[in-house]
């Protein structure tokens, strides 16, 4: 256990729920580390699951998850633009304690994904949908395209997702003219 971690099992509703997961998660051979604010296990260096909390429920995710067979359907994808990671669910102790060897057999797996060197095959930003209105305006701003095109793949992608998810063409255009100071400033949508 790692001292710098044990903070987040202090907080919060679900304390025996994280306590229990931990638990089967350090019982797998995993090193704990304190990254993006939650407890997040590894082997040899690579990130293999992490514990999070949400209002309803709190969840191991497995970073590769898509990889996992899952043989009892239970990984769950956060939503529909999350490529690689899967969540394993729960809302009581009793589950995590039933569920005990099932969760081991993911988390073994998920390691041998990572030893093996598996990679989850993500899609490109051309793959994407560009909206209409930011492409309107990238063809009217040369020098939007040149920030846009010089994002991260990760920001290129969040600023599409953004824009497109809206259903209204208003509502693309708001959220294109708010954007457009931050693409040129070089930074991804919550980037502060």
């Amino acid at each position: 256990m790692n001292p710098k971690v044990d903070f987040y099992f202090g907080k919060g509703n679900w304390q025996k729920e994280l306590e229990q997961l931990r638990t089967i998660v350090l019982s797998c051979g995993l090193n704990e580390e304190l990254k993006w604010g939650t407890p997040c296990y590894t082997y040899e260096n690579s990130n293999i699951v992490l514990l999070h909390v949400f209002k309803e429920y709190c969840a191991v995710l497995f970073f590769k998850g898509a990889l996992l067979a899952d043989p009892n359907g239970i990984l769950v994808q956060q939503s529909k633009n999350v490529q690689a990671a899967r969540q394993m669910r729960f809302t009581h102790v009793k589950e995590i304690v039933a569920q005990k060897a099932i969760l081991k057999a993911y988390i073994y797996e998920a390691i041998e994904v990572e030893k093996a060197g598996l990679k989850v095959k993500l899609k490109k930003t051309a793959d994407f949908i560009v909206a209409e209105e930011f492409q309107k305006q990238l063809d009217k701003r040369p020098a939007l395209k040149k920030a846009f095109e010089a994002l991260t793949p990760g920001r290129q992608k969040g600023y599409l997702l953004h824009f497109s998810s809206a259903k209204q063409s208003k509502t693309r255009e708001s959220r294109v003219e708010k954007s457009i100071p931050q693409i040129l400033k070089g930074k991804g949508l919550d980037d502060v």
